[in-house]
Order: C-alpha cells, then structure tokens, then sequence
C-alpha cells in the first residue's frame, strides 16, 4: 500500500546504510530533493546505481556516503567531469569507492532483467571494447539455438530506487510525462520505491493514453515535493537550471568550498527551498 508521507520519514522508513540504491534520471526528472535528504541524513557504505550518475551522485560521493558506483557514464552534463567523484576514485578523499563501469546498454538490459525477475540480462554487446577487462560482471555465454556468443551481466536489483515525477493521484499511481530514461524498469526493479511529485491531483484526467504511470503497488511511497528536481527540469513545471550546472564545476573543484556549499545550501536546507529556487528560475519571485 503506497504511502504519502513527508519526504524527510519517506528516506528514513526506505533507505538504510549499505543498500544498494538508485536515484535514476536522465537529464530529465532527476530526484535532487530525495538525494539531499539522503545527505542529510547521513547514509553510509551505499552501493550507488545509476545511468547517468551527475550532480547529485557528485554530492553523495563527497559527503563520503558512497562505498560502490555502477554506471554508464559520469559527468556533469553539457559542462564536464564531476570532481568530487575523481577526488574519491584517483585520491580516495574522503573515502576510495569500488567503481563497476557499464554501456548504457547493459544497464538498460540489467535494470529490465530484474524486473522481469530474470538474474541476468543477456544481449549482443561489448565485443571489440576493453570494458570486459576491467569489469569482472561482464561474462560471456553462448546462445544454445544459434551458437552466437554474447554478453551477459547481473540484473539489477536496487534495495530501493528513487524517482521523481509531475503527479500522483490520491491512489497512489504515479504519472512520468516527458523523457524519462530507465526510471519506469528501475522502479518495477527495485525491492522498494519513493516517488517525489510536483503535485496531488484526483485523477490523471483527458491524458494522452501513452503516458507512462505507475500503478501504485509498485511504489511504497510518495513525497510532495514542489521542485524537487531543481536544477534539473521537470516537463510542464520548470525548465532546466543550466547556470547551476556550470556554476557547479568550480564548487566542486576545492574541496573547503564544497563542504562549506553542502553545509549552507543541503544540511542546513530543506525541501522548501526547492520550490524557492523554481519560483526564482522562472522569475516571479
């Protein structure tokens, strides 16, 4: 039963030190407000997921909250590398993370294989690349109808996945419009999942038939978060904060800076000031 909760209780009750977790966007939608509520709660030992790790997963590595990253691609898109994430893996500050490094590929096929309840996920791929010697979960199989040798990887399985969305109804289904990446297979993936909405509405009412919506047994909370994606956008609410992205790569080049940035602007913040900066971005304030 889904429940509606403060987004504070909705991590506490879901997320637990060691979990392998999951704050998946891609570019679109990203879950910002979950993860700063993760950060100020201080998780530990996290196995991090994602397709497109950027400023959040920037943020968590430097709060020394990650123990493992699976990914696909790492950066701060449209601007460059994430620092904080080279510090920890070249410098080990604040911590060395293990680092398990995907095609965007196997990671679809990986999230999808563990929703359909599958143990790994098969298909043609990383043949004539060098991830194979580095990554120990990419194995070879043969295809007993063809003889085709092709890539297997473990599916995956997040202990909970965090997403955010436009709108939920008062019955818990949740409604994705726009691009939304692997987040629908990342949710129906995961053991639990917390949604964080724009807004509650009574019903998903003369909508286009092909919109994604998440029926509300896959989802074991839902969080009403105005803003909650800043500086990401979220289609039909706010665009995309794109001089937060570039202001981002000089706080994160000295570490006295980020930690004094992470202190003002995350430990000390809340949810509120995500709706605060949407009212900003859009110029009403």
């Amino acid at each position: 039963m889904t429940k509606f909760l403060a987004l504070r209780d909705a991590v506490a009750e879901n997320l637990h030190d060691g979990d392998a977790v999951a704050f998946e966007g891609f570019s679109h939608l990203i879950p910002t407000a979950a993860a700063h509520e993760a950060i100020r709660q201080g998780f530990r030992d996290l196995t991090l997921i994602r397709m497109t790790p950027d400023l959040i997963y920037d943020q968590m590595i430097g709060m020394g909250m990650a123990r493992k990253l699976v990914f696909s691609y790492i950066g701060n898109p449209g601007v460059g590398l994430l620092r904080r994430a080279r510090d920890s893996i070249e410098n080990g500050w604040p911590n060395v993370i293990e680092i398990e490094e995907h095609s965007h590929a196997a990671l679809v096929n990986a999230y999808e294989a563990a929703a359909a309840g599958l143990p790994c996920a098969v298909f043609r791929g990383y043949r004539g690349t060098e991830l194979p010697s580095v990554n120990p979960n990419i194995k070879w199989i043969t295809c007993p109808f063809t003889g085709e040798i092709l890539a297997a990887v473990p599916s995956l399985r997040p202990d909970v996945t965090f997403i955010h969305a436009q709108k939920a109804n008062r019955k818990g289904d949740v409604l994705v419009e726009g691009i939304i990446g692997i987040q629908k297979e990342a949710v129906l993936a995961a053991k639990r999942a917390v949604v964080t909405v724009e807004e509650v509405v009574d019903d998903f009412d003369d909508l286009h038939p092909n919109l994604t919506v998440l029926p509300n047994w896959t989802i074991s909370a839902i969080s009403v978060v105005p803003g909650g994606s800043h500086p990401s956008y979220t289609h039909g609410y706010y665009g995309r904060d794109n001089a937060a992205y570039r202001e981002w790569d000089d706080i994160a080049a000295d570490r006295e800076r980020f930690q004094q940035w992470m202190q003002e602007n995350v430990i000390e913040a809340g949810p509120d000031v995500f709706a605060e900066r949407v009212t900003e971005l859009r110029g009403v304030a």
